[in-house]
């Protein structure tokens, strides 16, 4: 149907493959499902999936080398999928552009969950603010050389524009509807990927690092033991 959600799913295991591909077609999902990277990256380019399930150790090319390339090509939510819960495994997933993770074996239903939750943040990246922050007529947020249009949705730092993932501009959104105000990992867990259960802090972590390298190092301050916040 052309009103389904297209799902690319790279995964080498037969039998993950075919099962998880019909768990998600149950759950009324188009799957596109490749035993490859490459294969993979050729049906990302033929036909722009809405969302990428990639395992990290498949052959040919590898998920996070074509979490890369299709990062290279486009800001589609990507989910990384790991037999382990190794740091190296998660970090370079998180670091190659990836959006979140799950860990095989995974449970078909928070499967499903993570994946909904990504789409819904990527559906609406700017969330519903409220009467939070304090952007001008035009909807422009300032610090310093840092200008966040919080109704365009873009970033520009020096006057140039600041490309953003989605869900890196849902992050700076929080921050910049609070600036100076320490929010913690388990609250931007809440607010930006939307889980209503315990999660990794460390998509936080990795995914704070990359917007400091986009917009400053020193724009946003760890403060240990409790979280983050931006410098007003």
């Amino acid at each position: 149907m052309a009103d389904q959600t297209h799902v690319l799913f790279v995964e080498d295991d037969d039998v993950i493959r075919e099962a998880t591909q019909l768990a998600l077609e149950r759950d009324g999902f188009a799957v596109t499902a490749m035993p490859d990277g490459l294969s993979g990256l050729e049906a990302f380019r033929a036909r722009r999936p809405d969302i990428a399930l990639l395992d990290v150790m498949v052959p040919g090319l590898d998920g996070v080398s074509l979490c890369r390339r299709i990062r290279d090509e486009s800001t589609v939510p990507v989910i990384m999928l790991s037999a382990r819960a190794d740091s190296i495994d998660v970090v370079l997933g998180l670091e190659a552009g990836a959006d979140d993770y799950v860990t095989k074996p995974f449970d078909g239903a928070v499967l499903v969950a993570r994946i909904r939750a990504v789409l819904r943040r990527f559906g609406h990246a700017g969330g519903d603010r409220g009467e939070e922050g304090a952007a001008g007529a035009d909807g422009v947020l300032t610090f310093g050389d840092l200008e966040v249009d919080t109704e365009g949705m873009e970033v520009r730092r020096a006057g140039r524009p600041v490309g953003l993932t989605p869900t890196e501009m849902r992050l700076l959104l929080e921050f910049s509807s609070a600036p100076g105000t320490v929010l913690s990992r388990d609250k931007l867990l809440e607010r930006v990927w939307d889980y209503g259960w315990g999660g990794d802090t460390r998509v936080v972590d990795v995914h704070v690092q990359r917007l400091r390298a986009k917009i400053g190092q020193d724009r946003i301050e760890t403060v240990r033991g409790f979280g983050y916040k931006l410098k007003a």
